[in-house]
């Protein structure tokens, strides 16, 4: 019940889509798109539908003043950040962290935009706890990819961007006495600090790792770079 489980299939409309089993039946998602697959007013997703508007009303009235989003668009905006979120959920489990950098970066974008334009102070800050959580999936992918290119340093110096990012946040929250608290800054540490005696301990043992991953997710080409690294640091030994 504790396990994320989930897997790619090809749909009727070979299309690639997701799956992931609950505990009382199955969820079914698009791979790209939102996530159900509907198109709200034509667009790809609420949020760009709300886009629009904005850009149209900029084109109107020369700036966005007066532009907002009432309570039932930032609901509307918040119950499809969530399916968002199960779906970036699956993917990290499936080590498509291109698709989960894409989809992090999406819900963030929500996230700016009722901060932003939301007319109820209670809906602009609605989704504001979720913002730590959503930094942190998307540099632990994001990181995961330079770790497969055998790039730690550059890895650590993307984890340590976010865990500034984070306590920024708490900052103008005015609520700095949550940094310490903070599950995802702890996390980030430990990563960092995990990738730094990982690879500095047993740098082939780590892309060995990396590779695994890459052939988990069929991606072979990355696959194929990262064994020639591998032979390429055995012979220096």
């Amino acid at each position: 019940p504790d396990d994320v489980n989930v897997r790619i299939i090809e749909g009727d409309d070979k299309t690639r889509k997701i799956q992931m089993r609950l505990d009382l039946g199955l969820l079914q998602m698009e791979f790209s798109g939102r996530p159900d697959g509907k198109r709200p007013h034509g667009f790809e997703s609420f949020l760009e539908y709300y886009q629009h508007q904005l850009k149209e009303h900029v084109q109107e009235n020369g700036d966005d003043s007066g532009f907002s989003l009432d309570s039932d668009e930032c609901a509307a905006l918040k119950s499809e950040s969530i399916q968002y979120y199960y779906r970036y959920l699956s993917l990290f489990h499936l080590l498509e962290y291109q698709a989960v950098m894409r989809d992090t970066q999406r819900n963030l974008q929500a996230y700016d935009f009722i901060k932003m334009y939301a007319e109820n102070e209670d809906d602009r800050y609605m989704l504001e706890k979720y913002r730590p959580y959503v930094i942190m999936m998307h540099t632990r992918s994001a990181a995961h990819l330079f770790l497969e290119k055998n790039q730690p340093n550059e890895a650590i110096e993307l984890i340590e961007d976010a865990l500034e990012q984070i306590e920024v946040f708490y900052s103008e929250l005015q609520r700095p006495d949550l940094v310490e608290k903070c599950n995802e800054i702890h996390f980030l540490n430990q990563f960092a600090e995990e990738i730094r005696h990982q690879w500095e301990d047993d740098p082939v043992g780590a892309l060995r790792i990396q590779m695994q991953e890459a052939v988990k997710r069929e991606d072979y080409k990355t696959a194929a770079k990262i064994r020639d690294e591998i032979r390429r640091l055995i012979e220096i030994q």
